[in-house]
């Protein structure tokens, strides 16, 4: 599949394998599916893996990239090389995607809000990564003392390590956000035609220093045996017409929202890296009236990102100039142009 530097539209028929295609690439730079599908429902019925091959742009030259799964486990290469993990594919395939549950980043939990922030983080952070399994590591130490009811001595120890990592992770957000807050702000004046608000609650009590959180609560984090304090448990509180953003009413409304943190988000990280990176849009339509799409599309347009969207339609008017057209029916892909 050749791909357009820019624009590329997937046009079928509903249950023909749009979705499928664009989950593929999502892959190469994510490790896992971004519709939650385990691998065995990835694998063609028969066989014991899937395989899944490409090559990315980088630096004025093409880097191949692969990825398999299936009973054997993940197994990934980049340019031949074995040793890397999920973060290499991350880190040289940097991908956002807005799909029919986009959405759940607004109405969802607070799980799905702190990976976005911290998507930014790995990317414009370097020291983000490390502090980022430092700190679960520490956290999961601290929460198997705490359901075995270590001595305090030893709970003591994963304290100190748990605070020093989570103080890492607690300034690296803050960071962020502050670089994010005026794009964010920007795109939700082009997208929603209004400002939007929003509050980084970070994990603990705000009239308290995390040591003294952690400390308040230590008896209650040993009845439930784990961790009730901190960046674990954060959360970005958004708001939008002066109203909590999780309680709009409207699917459109909400969409439109997530739409605004993945766009700014986007634009964040190309700012920071200096390329441009892939934007995937699955269905981009579906909810939203003719206005609504229309500013979608022409913030998307002005990233400057590779998109690929689907679409039912092959004259579905997204792009500013003619995409790369494909053709996708039972499963077989052909490109039109």
């Amino acid at each position: 599949m050749e791909l357009d530097p820019r624009y590329n539209l997937i046009h079928g028929a509903n249950a023909s394998g749009k979705t499928s295609v664009l989950e593929a690439i999502a892959y190469l730079g994510r490790g896992k599916s971004f519709r939650s599908a385990p691998p065995e429902r990835l694998v063609r019925h028969g066989a014991g893996e899937f395989l899944l091959l490409g090559r990315v742009g980088r630096g004025g030259r093409e880097m191949g990239v692969g990825v398999r799964n299936g009973r054997g486990g993940l197994e990934i290469s980049v340019d031949g090389d074995r040793s890397g993990g999920v973060a290499e594919l991350a880190e040289l395939l940097p991908l956002q995607i807005v799909d029919p549950e986009v959405h759940n980043l607004v109405a969802g939990g607070p799980e799905q809000r702190r990976r976005y922030l911290d998507w930014i983080a790995f990317h414009v952070e370097p020291s983000f990564l490390q502090a980022w399994r430092r700190f679960r590591r520490a956290l999961k130490q601290r929460n198997a003392a705490l359901r075995d009811a270590a001595p305090p001595a030893e709970l003591a120890g994963w304290d100190r390590e748990f605070l020093d990592s989570a103080q890492l992770i607690h300034e690296v957000r803050g960071r962020c956000l502050a670089l994010a807050e005026p794009v964010l702000r920007e795109t939700a004046e082009q997208l929603l035609g209004g400002g939007i608000a929003f509050e980084y609650q970070q994990g603990w009590p705000a009239d308290q220093e995390l040591p003294d959180a952690l400390a308040a609560g230590r008896e209650r984090d040993l009845q439930l045996g784990t961790s009730r304090s901190g960046p674990q448990r954060a959360d970005l509180r958004l708001s939008y017409d002066d109203r909590q953003a999780r309680k709009l009413v409207s699917r459109g409304q909400q969409k439109l929202l997530a739409c605004t943190l993945v766009v700014s988000a986007t634009k964040v990280v190309q700012q920071h890296l200096r390329r441009p990176l892939l934007l995937l849009l699955d269905d981009p339509a579906a909810e939203l009236d003719a206005t609504s799409l229309a500013r979608l599309m022409n913030a998307v347009g002005t990233l400057g990102a590779q998109v690929i969207a689907t679409a039912l339609e092959p004259d579905q008017p997204l792009f500013p100039t003619s995409p790369r057209r494909f053709h996708v029916e039972h499963g077989e892909l052909r490109r039109l142009n």
